[in-house]
């Protein structure tokens, strides 16, 4: 095994392939919402773009019912990582605007106009930007996460996988309702409310919102400056359905959602520089900004029957949204680096498909997609704005000519476009009652532009000093096919075996971090994973145990990445041309009883980098970033009390990770040390299931760990990080109609 790289289980990399390879599988249906079997908790997921019981797809998924996430307080993505196996992120643009890392493929860019190799989607509709992203998790069926490449049936072809977030819908026929209200600690306020309302026996509507306010926890010591990383959001979606005939169905949704909370706050190190006399948890910062993000977005979804075996879907879309925040970069009152951002997204897609269903060996599905998204972006390096360089007592555009980047606001700004063109198939074709031969291939059209680029130097009292890259354009147009191909095996009614090949393609990407010459200008070339999997879904004990396994091997070509120059904070796009990643994933849920049921996810990773360069640096042999070897979480359902007093119930859960790193040098003090994250909530229901209460407890340890790391310490003195949130508390109430 290679040096660095190792299993924090103890198992080697090449035992636990050969116990993968005699055990394989994967996807763990947690305690859902949709379709579900009292008795198995069986859950339904559309991630092959069908209605299938998520045991019955060769697929490696995680499905998590709404009402499990509800309860358990995932209130954002961000989340998520804790619920599943071999999923983290780094939150170097700020809570809820994740940058997911999946298998160990992850997107080490923060820039702004960049879209992740791990594709979030609402209800179907792709979400690129983070400008996009806003406040999702709310009022939800489920979520389903797909690992592996994304090649063939979804609207943005993918690396890494896909993050599917699946809201309620109306429902005909039905007026129901639920409102619940809460409070935490740092005086968090939680409100969370839906009504769903027939009207006539054709059309349905479903209005559902989210509030929440909560104090910084980041205390700010400096005083009248803001203590950081509050919480202040609020989402409103509205949902249509009508069904004018059998087999004829419109599904329309709008939504928006605003964020403005003061700003998350930098911990920097080394703390004896940088932070003296502070606790973990204090920060002394003279930025009083805030962040502001908000999204609109509409969705027509139209599923008709053309025959009584081919369904037309149709899903267009519109998105807009806005993200600017003013980062204080270096964590001190000083003003040695911040950075404010700016980010307007608009994005247009249509997905049409048509779905056969004939009952026969032979099933297809064929599709035609198109995206359109329009980025602005503007970025400031605002570098030693309290720094006289010249000494003459006054701070001033003459400073920056003489000290140029010192004292000095450079600024850069661009308008993208981007347009993907493409036309995908799914086909199966059943040989026997248990053995099934699947296939797809995907062509991709990618067109993009990078126009009206320009670098500017100005003083701190914005008088312009230097143009440092004039206008600029840079454009790019790739062709791309790829496509999986397997077989799944029925062993038995409850056992199924499965194998695939596959392949996945990230399109080109613009540096939006070229700042001080032309030479940092460029286009990183498309990004590609060749995927090889096994796996195996089990269910046992008449489906009261479910035990779900996968190993896979991925090459990774061409992984694009910003490469910052610690030095001078230069910042370039690059592609690591060869990398080797290979793991798996072990899903375990065992329903001892209706009072207990247990479940716990693992995940296994070994990365290296098999051909690269980074800062004149070889990286050949390191690990890839955002890529821990061993990863699990597990927790316990017990219900005490069940009766006509109601019903109480206690469900503690846990989160580990073992050590790494944020970069791909691999630099040992950046190094993140593991850590588990131990949590959970207590329910009581009354009889008739209309009132519910709840005590919820997050990070209960008040667990110290980092979500991002960044080297700045040899041009500016300091180590960007992030930190993840302290222990959180509260309670809820809740009733439903």
């Amino acid at each position: 095994m290679t040096k660095g790289v190792r299993f924090a289980s103890g198992l080697s990399a090449i035992a636990f392939a050969a116990a993968m390879a005699a055990l394989p599988g994967v996807a763990l249906a947690q305690d859902a919402a949709a379709a579900k079997a009292p008795e198995t908790g069986e859950i339904v997921v559309t991630a092959a773009k069908r209605a299938e019981n998520v045991q019955a797809v060769p697929i490696s998924i995680s499905a998590i019912g709404g009402d499990a996430l509800s309860k358990a307080r995932v209130t954002s993505v961000d989340s998520l990582v804790t619920k599943v196996a071999n999923l983290q992120l780094t939150s170097t643009v700020g809570d809820n605007t994740p940058i997911f890392s999946l298998r160990g493929v992850s997107m080490s860019d923060y820039s702004l106009n960049q879209a992740s190799p791990v594709a979030t989607y609402y209800d179907e509709v792709y979400k690129g930007n983070f400008a996009l992203l806003g406040v999702a998790m709310y009022d939800l069926e489920r979520v389903e996460v797909l690992r592996g490449p994304q090649g063939t049936l979804y609207g943005k072809n993918t690396t890494g996988g896909a993050v599917n977030i699946i809201s309620k819908t109306a429902k005909l026929g039905e007026t129901s309702g639920d409102f619940s209200v809460g409070y935490g600690n740092y005086n968090r306020i939680d409100l969370n409310g839906a009504i769903n309302v027939p009207l006539g026996d054709k059309l349905a509507v479903r209005v559902a919102g989210t509030f929440a306010r909560a104090d910084g926890w980041f205390k700010n010591v400096v005083p009248g400056m803001p203590d950081l990383a509050e919480t202040r959001e609020y989402a409103l979606r509205g949902t249509i359905v009508f069904k004018p005939s059998d087999g004829v169905k419109f599904t329309l949704r709008a939504s928006t959602s605003y964020q403005n909370p003061h700003n998350f706050g930098i911990y920097a190190q080394p703390e004896a520089v940088n932070r003296p006399g502070l606790s973990q948890r204090q920060i002394a910062s003279d930025i009083s900004q805030r962040r502001h993000a908000r999204t609109t977005s509409v969705s027509l979804t139209a599923n008709i029957d053309v025959t009584d075996t081919l369904a037309l879907t149709s899903i267009t879309s519109w998105d807009k949204g806005s993200l600017s925040l003013y980062e204080d970069t270096d964590g001190t009152a000083a003003k040695t680096l911040e950075i404010p951002n700016v980010d307007r997204a608009e994005q247009v897609a249509q997905d049409l498909r048509l779905t056969s269903n004939f009952g026969g060996p032979f099933e297809f599905i064929f599709g035609l997609y198109f995206n359109r998204e329009k980025v602005y972006n503007q970025t400031t390096f605002e570098i030693g704005n309290d720094v006289d360089v010249n000494g003459d007592g006054v701070i001033n555009y003459q400073d920056c000519a003489d000290g140029l980047p010192v004292a000095c606001k450079v600024r850069n700004q661009f308008d993208q476009v981007k347009k993907s063109y493409a036309a995908y198939s799914d086909l199966k074709y059943k040989i026997s009652d248990s053995f099934t031969l699947r296939g797809g291939l995907r062509f991709t059209h990618d067109t993009g532009s990078q126009t009206g680029f320009s670098s500017n130097a100005y003083g701190v009292d914005n008088v312009l000093v230097a143009n440092l890259i004039p206008l600029s354009a840079l454009y790019y147009s790739n062709d791309n096919w790829s496509g999986k191909i397997g077989f799944d095996y029925k062993i038995a009614p409850d056992h199924l075996f499965y194998a695939s090949f596959s392949k996945g393609y990230r399109a080109p990407s613009f540096n939006a971090q070229a700042f001080f010459s032309p030479a940092e200008l460029s286009v990183a070339r498309p990004e590609k994973v060749t995927s090889y999997e096994i796996g195996l879904k089990n269910q046992f004990a008449n489906r009261r145990i479910t035990l779900n396994l996968a190993s896979f091997y991925y090459d990774y070509r061409n992984q694009q990445f910003i490469n910052v120059d610690p030095s001078s904070a230069a910042q370039t796009l690059l592609n690591i041309p060869k990398s080797r990643i290979f793991g798996g994933e072990a899903d375990l849920t065992v329903r001892a009883s209706r009072a207990l049921s247990f479940r716990a996810g693992m995940g296994l990773l070994s990365t290296k980098i098999l051909e690269g360069t980074v800062s004149g640096t070889n990286v050949a042999g390191r690990r890839l970033a955002i890529a821990p070897s061993f990863t699990f979480n597990a927790g316990i359902d017990l219900t005490v009390l069940d009766g006509d007093k109601g019903k109480l119930s206690f469900h503690p859960d846990i989160a580990y990770q073992s050590d790494q790193y944020f970069e791909v040098l691999n630099i040992p003090r950046l190094r993140q040390k593991p850590y588990a994250l131990v949590g959970g909530h207590i329910d009581y229901e009354t009889k008739d299931g209309r009132w519910t209460a709840s005590l919820w407890a997050k990070n209960l340890a008040n667990t110290f760990y980092f979500t991002s790391r960044i080297d700045l310490l040899a041009g500016f003195g300091f180590d960007y990080n992030h930190i993840g949130n302290p222990r959180t508390f509260g309670g809820t109430i809740g009733y439903k109609f």
